[in-house]
């Protein structure tokens, strides 16, 4: 009987086994601005009770007149977004404890029950930002036996506890966001492995259920990812990667030599270098810049457009990137639809044509990486869901509807 009973037990726990996986993800939407930049007083501690309601939020950005009647994840949900990539700034749980830090997680705790109220599922993103400089990144920059890492860890764990309550079917946590360490060159060290690992153990010590997003170092980037020695994985593991190549496209906008930067078309082969200055040229006309500003702007401009063509970026050069990911996933015995793609997004050209990717050209490259992550199984998450610069899926300005174009570039829309 004891050997049928053993028996029984261990066809169970293959079946079990078997049957493990992260939660389901396919379609998500950053929700960046509501828990980030929690309010601080005049010293530059946090207002407390911290985060800012969501009204707070909606009316930070734009008129809440912009806002139609109803709830705004409910609009998420009814655009086919199935769950929201909330980022939280960690800041306020690291500069409290005890009975004051409960009352930061009973904040968050509310705003993620009401997001999966709304049929969503929450990937909960500790997201920092350097509003307050002691509680951003460089807490966790240095070495994995730093007191800073010790101290983020154990907030993690909080944080995780917290997310069990509220359901392992409804929540995953991703505990950092785009860490500066970069262990990809050969400047690096292993501390980022180190932590990445630490910090898994710590939450599987809460809950051996609970979806983990890890990532690599690098800036989330894929060059990050296939650094990362996954020696920690189970079966409720997704691994992300951030896709903004190439960032020259991605992310036009001026920099300290530039005052205008945008135009460069998707993909390359499908305009020249001469077209985009002469483009470039007539905007800065019409924003009144003068013969001085224009020449020297275009001189300052002309590099990066000359490397950009160049580097004939196309879908070629997207579907390489995917590849590496991929191919380090099947290195580790890991199935590509426990990749996740949790960030891209494109610049809109604004309305002085200052910075961003005209939106033909910035549907095309959306088009192409939402079907490449989806080619492999891949669940992805859009970023944002509103925001300043035009990577929204909501019109930029006024009425906050839909992009409906965005959403077919999405395949949310016929």
């Amino acid at each position: 009987m004891r050997i049928v009973a053993f028996v029984a037990i261990w066809a169970l726990s293959l079946i079990t086994g078997a049957e493990a996986e992260p939660i389901a993800l396919q379609k998500g939407v950053g929700v960046h601005g509501w828990l980030n930049w929690s309010p601080v007083e005049q010293d530059r501690s946090y207002k407390w009770p911290p985060y800012r309601t969501e009204k707070e939020w909606l009316g930070a950005g734009r008129p809440l007149a912009d806002w139609p009647d109803g709830e705004v994840f409910a609009g998420i949900r009814s655009m086919g977004f199935d769950f929201v990539r909330l980022t939280v700034d960690p800041g306020p749980l690291l500069a409290s404890d005890g009975a004051k830090r409960q009352q930061a997680l009973d904040v968050l705790a509310a705003a993620v029950e009401h997001v999966v109220s709304n049929g969503l599922k929450v990937v909960f993103n500790l997201h920092s930002v350097e509003q307050v400089p002691a509680y951003g990144l460089k807490i966790i920059s240095g070495s994995a036996d730093s007191e800073g890492v010790t101290r983020y860890r154990t907030m993690v764990a909080a944080v995780a506890a917290m997310l069990v309550k509220i359901g392992t079917d409804k929540v995953a946590l991703e505990p950092f966001n785009e860490p500066t360490h970069y262990p990809c060159d050969s400047s690096g060290s292993d501390d980022w492995q180190r932590i990445m690992s630490d910090t898994v153990r710590d939450i599987r010590a809460v809950s051996r259920d609970l979806t983990v997003v890890a990532t690599g170092g690098c800036g989330g980037s894929v060059a990050g990812l296939v650094n990362l020695k996954p020696g920690f994985d189970d079966p409720h593991l997704y691994y992300s990667f951030h896709m903004y190549e190439p960032h020259s496209f991605t992310h036009q906008r001026p920099d300290g030599t530039t005052t205008f930067a945008s135009g460069l078309p998707w993909p390359a082969a499908s305009s020249t270098p001469e077209v985009v200055i002469e483009t470039l040229a007539a905007q800065m006309e019409a924003a009144g810049l003068s013969q001085v500003e224009r020449m020297m702007n275009t001189v300052a401009a002309r590099e990066r457009i000359a490397q950009y063509f160049e580097e004939n970026w196309g879908a070629s050069q997207l579907e390489a990137v995917f590849q590496q990911a991929v191919d380090w996933a099947k290195a580790n015995n890991i199935e590509s639809r426990r990749l996740f793609m949790g960030e891209f997004g494109v610049i809109l050209m604004s309305s002085d044509g200052s910075m961003g990717a005209f939106n033909a050209d910035r549907l095309r490259y959306l088009t192409a990486v939402r079907q490449l992550a989806e080619r492999y199984g891949m669940p992805w998450s859009i970023w944002e869901y509103t925001n300043p610069y035009g990577m929204t899926v909501i019109q930029p300005s006024g009425p906050a509807l839909p992009d409906l174009d965005l959403l077919k570039a999405l395949g949310l829309a016929p």
